[in-house]
């Protein structure tokens, strides 16, 4: 298995350097030369399989010769053992008649990201082990990436770990959830910008050919394959579980970057027939504009209820745009490029039509995300959070617009830890796990930068001496 970057100037890598390169070198995203494709008898057969025997199935293809089968097995259990609920790791909550929430917030931060941060904490030890290198971990997060990958990495030996984060513009929880994570080899950086910012500079760092070369420079974003590598797995076994392959079944993703709603698309590259995908947008709706026009516009990030999707950049979607159009590096260069340049590019009409046979897209305004909070909790007693709720109200929408069949909603944190748009929404009060109470309590620890290169750069290379 050889990896290709969406830009096509930069080199074809195996799995392990595309893990240390994170970011392709000519800004690209890597993605596999060809996608291992399962048959439906193979699907079939991981019904009722275990999760971690279901994300072995799925990862080994595409590590190749990275790691032995036993060593995969082990890395695969214990990304997954420290979750509150070992045996059923992504319950399926059933709401309506064909209507289900897929629940990925029972990992250690309590969001979806732990599903994919642990495994490749466990990628980035295991290749450690292997090669004796510097390596430093950036990443950028508008909520949940930077608590998650802060907790996946703290026990990396070796590594020093860079999280940026949009200052003033998370929660309060999820604030708390990184910067109370203290150790010499970590850092929080609350970047005076916005997520897009964030996203930026991370970028440009890998830009910089002496900090990839000298700081062994890789990335816990989902720019980095090996994070939408295991967001996979939790589709096909949700999809399993509710019939696949003979049954297709449908998923709505609240979404920002597109790397969750990119693995979706992943599992149906596999051969897993899949019904409708459907992407959810809140008031910063670049993608649900793009699915209606075809044009990719960004405008200036606005603060939501729902943060972790306050992003007018979706940098995932590159991904996307070299599948649905022929595969070709120099269509995607081109708009990337104009993308950086005017803040906008567009596709024509056959490729949006392509994306128009498997996607739809909703957006829903803070007021909406609210009255969907209280509309579940009224009619289903289920408690969701504002980016779940994004995701219901996208398939209510998407229900009286004649949409049928099974349909899952991805619940991607848990409630608690926007406790008070919650609250707020339902006037009731939110019940706080116990080691959220515990992070609530403990001491801070953060950096306030500028946006600018020059000084987050400096900041790092000092902090790594």
């Amino acid at each position: 298995m050889r990896y290709v970057s969406t830009r096509g100037l930069a080199p074809t890598l195996s799995f392990s350097e595309v893990v240390f390169a994170g970011l392709a070198e000519d800004g690209g995203l890597y993605v596999p030369e060809d996608y291992p494709v399962m048959s439906l008898q193979e699907w079939h057969r991981l019904r009722g399989k275990p999760y971690a025997e279901v994300a072995f199935a799925i990862m080994r293809p595409f590590m190749h010769q990275a790691f032995d089968d036993a060593t995969l097995r082990g890395m695969i259990e214990r990304a997954y053992s420290g979750f509150s609920q070992p045996d059923n790791i992504t319950p399926l909550i059933q709401v309506g008649p064909e209507d289900w929430i897929l629940e990925l917030f029972h990992g250690p931060t309590l969001a979806f990201k732990d599903y994919a941060m642990q495994m490749l904490a466990q990628i980035f030890e295991g290749l450690l082990a292997q090669q004796h290198r510097p390596l430093t971990i950036v990443g950028a997060t508008s909520g949940d990436t930077g608590s998650a990958a802060l907790h996946a990495c703290r026990e990396i030996q070796g590594a020093q770990v860079f999280i940026l984060h949009p200052h003033g513009r998370v929660s309060e929880v999820q604030r708390k959830q990184m910067t109370t994570i203290i150790a010499p080899h970590i850092r929080n950086i609350a970047l005076q910008g916005t997520f897009d910012d964030c996203q930026a500079m991370v970028k440009q760092l890998f830009q910089d050919s002496e900090a990839r070369k000298n700081w062994g420079l890789t990335a816990v974003n989902s720019i980095n394959w090996a994070r939408i590598l295991p967001q996979v797995v939790y589709y096909a076994y949700a999809a399993l579980a509710l019939g696949a392959p003979e049954r297709k079944v449908s998923f709505t993703v609240p979404t920002g970057n597109f790397g969750n709603m990119f693995a979706c698309f992943v599992a149906q590259k596999m051969g897993l027939p899949l019904g409708r995908c459907v992407v959810a947008s809140n008031r910063n709706n670049i993608l649900t504009r793009f699915f209606q026009t075809g044009v990719m516009h960004a405008r200036a990030v606005e603060a939501s209820v729902s943060p972790s999707m306050d992003i007018q950049v979706s940098s995932n979607f590159e991904r996307m745009l070299f599948e649905i159009q022929s595969r070709s590096a120099t269509i995607v260069k081109n708009q990337m490029d104009s993308f950086k340049k005017t803040g906008e590019f567009s596709v024509d009409s056959g490729a949006l039509a392509a994306l128009r046979e498997h996607y739809d897209a909703f957006d829903a305004t803070d007021a909406q995300t609210a009255d969907m909070i209280l509309i579940m909790e009224q009619k289903t007693g289920y408690l969701c959070d504002p980016h779940t709720a994004v995701g219901c109200a996208a398939v209510r929408r998407w229900r009286k617009l004649g949409g049928a069949g099974v349909m899952v909603a991805l619940a991607c944190a848990h409630p608690s830890k926007f406790d008070a748009v919650v609250q707020g929404a339902t006037g009731k009060p939110v019940v706080v796990p116990e080691r959220l109470k515990q992070t609530l309590l403990a001491p801070e620890k953060v950096n306030v930068l500028a946006n600018d290169f020059g000084v987050v750069r400096d900041f790092i290379a000092a902090s790594r001496r």
